[in-house]
């Protein structure tokens, strides 16, 4: 489907359009007064504290793929993007890290059609991340989670989950994936917008976009782990534990990699509709497909009922019936400061929760080889995530 509005004007133009991407149908509000009545505005958002033991730092990286063109303008002869590393850290003293910039504050919600709050706003959320603290861990002893945000939307709303992921003890490297996001920042203030954005109802877009993800995250995966690292805490990293994590479009990339990268040695699809062609013979990596209530077996997203026959490793198909197409993100944590109400029925403390809950215990099961009870069956403490059955066509 495109992911150019649906609707237009004023905070419940904004409600409805953040909840959509080019990955999942539409969500349709709890009611037409949730969408005409949002609450007011409550100042800049504060993420919830990560859950781990480890102070976490953040860096920023520049990495430039001079082996490729941009696959969106073709004036630009290298493909360059923008990373965030989040990661254990030595200390918890220093300046908190940037959630993003007020440009790119700015853009995100004209290009969302968000109005009513002041532009900058997003850019004032508060992390709990110190901005390029000294890494901490012994040579080749950290996982790597590779994240990959929805389609128009910035690494940046991911970094509640992130935050979470490294302060457990995982190295998190977030990619904005240039051109197809409303703002992406380089060095000097240049600001790359979305270009793909004009792009988003020609025939075989998914599949063009989780394969240039693909391709990004090898890239990605080059530079942290390969010879002349860009990261100063890149020898901290255990190639051999790698995965990935996306929402939405990040999702289809996250399977696309896998197809891709042996590499990537497991994957969580949240909430989106997958595009990469699976071969034949079989996908034997772990992987677990986290959605909202329309990815429920024979829902109206059919891609996961044809890629769950071909999977033939570890694999779980879990539902927040609860939950909406943003759950996965920081996107509800943020409705608040914007002075909007989004559909579902979980809270956004709730969903971050489960989010960051249910993701880790599949990272530990796979990469840290730790048993997992929570995944083996529903849990009386978490409700809201029913286990489904795709032959039957059920979730309990």
């Amino acid at each position: 489907m495109s992911v150019k509005p649906l609707l237009r004007g004023g905070l419940a133009a904004g409600l409805l359009v953040l909840a959509v991407s080019a990955c999942s149908p539409p969500v349709a509000p709890r009611s037409a007064a949730a969408s005409a009545a949002p609450s007011k505005a409550s100042g800049p958002a504060a993420l919830p504290a990560p859950t781990g033991t480890r102070p976490v730092g953040a860096a920023v990286l520049h990495l430039k793929d001079r082996s490729r063109p941009d696959p969106w303008v073709a004036e630009e002869k290298t493909r360059q993007l923008m990373v965030t590393v989040w990661y254990p850290a030595a200390g918890r003293s220093g300046r908190a890290a940037p959630y993003m910039s007020a440009k790119e504050s700015e853009l995100v919600l004209k290009g969302k059609r968000v109005y009513g709050s002041p532009y900058d706003l997003l850019s004032r959320t508060r992390t709990h991340a110190v901005a390029d603290a000294a890494p901490a861990g012994r040579r080749a002893s950290l996982p790597l989670v590779v994240l990959s945000p929805g389609f128009t939307m910035p690494r940046s709303t991911l970094t509640a989950l992130a935050e979470d992921l490294a302060s457990h003890g995982y190295v998190v490297a977030g990619i904005d994936h240039t051109h197809e996001n409303y703002a992406t920042t380089f060095p000097g203030g240049r600001v790359a917008d979305c270009v793909a954005c004009d792009s988003d109802s020609d025939f075989g877009f998914g599949t063009k976009v989780s394969g240039i993800r693909a391709a990004d995250v090898s890239f990605v995966l080059d530079r942290l782990t390969g010879d002349g690292a860009a990261w100063k805490g890149s020898s901290l990293i255990d190639p051999d534990r790698i995965a990935m994590v996306g929402q939405s479009m990040g999702g289809a990339g996250a399977l696309a990699a896998m197809v891709k990268d042996r590499r990537v040695r497991a994957g969580v699809v949240m909430d989106g509709t997958t595009y990469a062609r699976i071969p034949k013979g079989g996908l034997a990596r772990p992987v677990m497909f986290l959605g909202s209530a329309g990815h429920r077996p024979g829902g109206r997203d059919i891609s996961w009922d044809r890629d769950w026959k071909l999977l033939t490793g570890w694999k779980r198909w879990l539902v927040l019936p609860g939950g909406d197409h943003q759950s996965f993100t920081d996107v509800p944590l943020l409705a608040g400061a914007l002075g909007m109400e989004l559909p579902g029925s979980l809270t956004a403390a709730r969903s971050a929760e489960l989010t960051r809950t249910y993701v880790r215990a599949f990272l530990d099961r796979h990469l840290r080889e730790e048993p997992q009870p929570l995944l083996e069956r529903p849990s009386p403490r978490h409700p809201e995530v029913t286990h489904c059955a795709p032959a039957t066509k059920s979730c309990a």
